[in-house]
């Protein structure tokens, strides 16, 4: 893994809207209150709207975290904004001019350069054209960050990838998809593979079924113009919850180098069967029972006939030697009863004779929030009695290290890792078409005149009616018998 030096030119593009301004510079801000940036760091902010610098960093400045008055002065002097057009030569004349002249203040013999595009898909290219036109240095070192999505579907995918192609190498771009770089998901590596005891259990002959889910608590909240065109098999399962699985199940690299990695992911997505239309349950929300909250309908912006899934659950088997016959589903919903993201390895049970009502193991990874890792383990009760009950070895986070300890946000673990050069958690173009020749087919009968039923579930529920018989269907095992709960959640009867 290669580093950049100490002199380092960032340009945002972008930079006046909100994903600018809530991530791309709060994860900035935060890699630099760290020192994880070079203090001589040049950070440019390139965007249409009119904005005088003190503006724009009045703007940036609100949303970041930590630091005191100080260090955020400090890190704003290294900031600049430049107002241009994406599509003409002039913004990028001046982009380079104010890049050159600091690598020159500097005394930069070879320069280093990262891109980020905080920009709608529809951008990239014309952007990435300007930048190989006017701005790129073949002498130097360049970084190219695109945001997802990366296409709708596997053609407009393979068009994006075709645009930008020819325009900056695979080793320059950068594919970012922020769940890779999550503290939980970053660990699913050391935890499989630097743990015997879980290494040597995870397969088919004992792990029962899989479950990823991704749960949250609002609806659309005036947005769902924009979220009407995705929906949520777009928005977080073809990407994010799919990138969590395919590092759930591959094999072990040889290391951790970067293509190593991705190699294995791309690997066990060619093994994942079809995604059946007879594996699914599509729903939608409607108002809360108690009618304080609005069914997706009701946002002004969505419309008034709109089939988009708002929820979906979605079965899938991977055809190999580990992972045969083991049911596993993707599940995520909008305006459900709680915000979380969790994995759930349920293992199969114990032989019988000495047990007769004991409960299975299951492995619960909480992703967020409050980030842990436990074991559901069956213990002796204490004392003279030979009962067992159901109790965790639990590794929470907010309890096992101190609150001074830094766990870097999934934006800045992201931008820190592209400076460095690290590819390993972001999506390599085989990789991503792979991920998209498997969701295009259900995505097209989701979207067909033949597509099937919307169940209407209320808002704050914990999502359609037949979800427990789907994951009953697809798997999972309810044991009501059990009397396990965890400390650091609501009690919620049959882990939905």
């Amino acid at each position: 893994m290669s580093e950049f030096g100490n002199h380092v030119s960032i340009v945002v593009f972008g930079a006046s809207g909100d994903l600018a301004k809530k991530k791309t510079f709060p994860a900035l801000f935060g890699l630099f209150r760290e020192g994880q940036l070079p203090a001589t760091v040049k950070i440019i902010g390139y965007a249409r709207s009119k904005l005088a610098d003190d503006e724009f960093k009045s703007r940036i400045a609100a949303n970041f975290k930590g630091g005191d008055e100080s260090k955020i002065a400090e890190f704003l002097k290294l900031i600049s904004y430049i107002s241009g057009p994406y599509d003409t030569d002039e913004g990028y004349e001046t982009l380079k001019s104010e890049m050159e002249s600091y690598e020159k203040d500097n005394s930069i013999e070879k320069s280093e350069r990262l891109f980020y595009l905080a920009l709608p898909p529809s951008a990239f290219t014309t952007v990435a054209s300007q930048l190989k036109k006017v701005v790129y240095d073949p002498n130097g070192t360049t970084r190219l960050i695109v945001e997802k999505p990366f296409g709708h579907d596997l053609e407009s995918s393979r068009k994006l990838q075709k645009d930008l192609a020819p325009l900056f190498t695979e080793d320059e771009l950068y594919r970012i998809d922020h769940y890779l770089g999550k503290e939980m998901v970053k660990n699913l590596l050391v935890l499989r593979f630097g743990n015997e005891f879980i290494n040597g259990t995870w397969n088919k002959n004992h792990i029962k079924s899989i479950q990823i889910s991704f749960k949250e608590s609002f609806g659309t909240e005036g947005r769902g113009g924009y979220f009407d065109s995705i929906g949520i098999v777009r928005d977080v399962m073809q990407n994010h919850l799919l990138q969590v699985l395919t590092l759930l199940t591959m094999e072990r690299p040889v290391s951790f180098d970067p293509e190593a990695v991705r190699d294995e992911k791309v690997k066990v997505l060619k093994a994942f069967g079809e995604l059946s239309t007879d594996h699914i349950l599509l729903g939608q929300y409607g108002k809360s029972e108690d009618g304080s909250k609005p069914a997706y309908l009701d946002d002004e912006t969505v419309k008034g006939d709109s089939k988009c899934v708002t929820f979906a659950a979605i079965g899938i088997q991977i055809h190999n030697e580990r992972w045969e016959g083991v049911p596993i589903v993707l599940r995520a919903g909008k305006a459900l009863d709680q915000s979380k993201v969790e994995i759930r390895v349920q293992f199969k049970h114990v032989a019988k004779g000495m047990f007769k009502d004991i409960q299975r193991n299951e492995l619960v990874i909480r992703i967020q929030p409050n980030e842990a890792v436990y074991l559901k383990v069956n213990s002796k009760i204490p004392g003279i009695s030979t009962e067992t009950s159901l109790t965790d070895l639990d590794l929470t986070y907010s309890k096992r290290y101190s609150k001074d300890f830094w766990i870097p946000e999934a934006y800045e673990a992201l931008i820190r890792d592209c400076y460095l050069g690290n590819h390993s958690n972001f999506v390599r173009d085989d990789e991503l078409d792979v991920s998209w020749r498997l969701f295009t087919p259900l995505l097209d009968h989701i979207e067909s005149e033949d597509a099937p039923e919307l169940e209407i579930y209320p808002y704050g529920s914990k999502g359609p009616k037949s979800l427990t018989k789907f994951m009953s269907d697809h798997g999972y095992v309810f044991d009501d018998a059990g009397t396990y709960q965890w400390p650091l959640t609501t009690p919620s009867k049959g882990n939905l």
